[in-house]
């Protein structure tokens, strides 16, 4: 059975730093991705990783700011934010593809979700 356990959110003032960690299980996945939906919005794609080659992407919105980074030994994806701001208010998703996404940004590529870890930043 596949499994993703989103954990490390919280609250944090702006300009704060948090990690989020993403534990998988039970699959082997080609591409670990982080989301993120805010009130109101709709989900939106944050970073990605490549589970072998360890190839990355990220959103203009959190380059420069957030680094996304494995583990595999532990089968665990990290997403270390700094710098936040209020607009990175969100719950943070972790989604696992089994094949190579057409698109890393594009939800309908993966197939397995975690439920979400809540991150406030506070201005």
């Amino acid at each position: 059975q596949v499994r993703l356990v989103e954990s490390g959110g919280g609250l944090v003032q702006a300009g704060g730093s948090l990690r989020l960690s993403c534990a998988a299980s039970g699959h082997i996945f080609n591409t670990l991705a982080m989301f993120r939906r805010a009130p109101g919005k709709e989900r939106e794609f944050v970073a990605a990783i490549t589970w072998i080659g360890r190839s990355t992407d990220y959103a203009d919105s959190v380059k420069g700011r957030f680094t996304i980074s494995r583990d595999n030994a532990k089968n665990t994806v990290y997403l270390e934010m700094n710098s936040l701001k209020p607009e990175d208010t969100a719950v943070y998703y972790c989604a696992a593809a089994t094949y190579s996404p057409r698109r890393v940004a594009w939800t309908s590529e993966y197939d397995n979700w975690g439920q979400g870890t809540q991150v406030t930043v506070s201005s």
